[in-house]
């Protein structure tokens, strides 16, 4: 086995992670919440209560991960999730974030 070096060149759906209400809207909680799918199974439905604004967010067929302020919560075109720890956001360098 061999390590690998990890790109895309699509654009992730993201939000930073906050409890407060008024740093992370509602809808834009949805929004990734909406985008959430479950990759094991072949009809790849949404996975309701995935991400919550209680901080924890729901891996399908994966398990739960608690959430901390400042971690970015992003999906990708097929309904994935990548968690980023707020530490690799705030020190730079790997993340691009718009």
């Amino acid at each position: 086995m061999a390590t690998h070096i990890l790109v895309t060149a699509a654009n992730l759906v993201a939000v930073t992670y906050s409890q407060a209400t008024t740093v992370l809207l509602p809808a834009d909680l949805a929004t990734v919440a909406q985008r959430i799918k479950d990759d094991q199974n072949v009809t790849r439905p949404v996975v309701p209560g995935a991400f919550c604004q209680e901080g924890l967010l729901v891996v399908p067929n994966r398990g739960r991960l608690k959430i901390y302020p400042g971690d970015v919560v992003a999906t990708d075109a097929n309904g994935c999730v990548i968690l980023v720890s707020a530490y690799s956001i705030a020190t730079g360098g790997a993340w691009t974030y718009t």
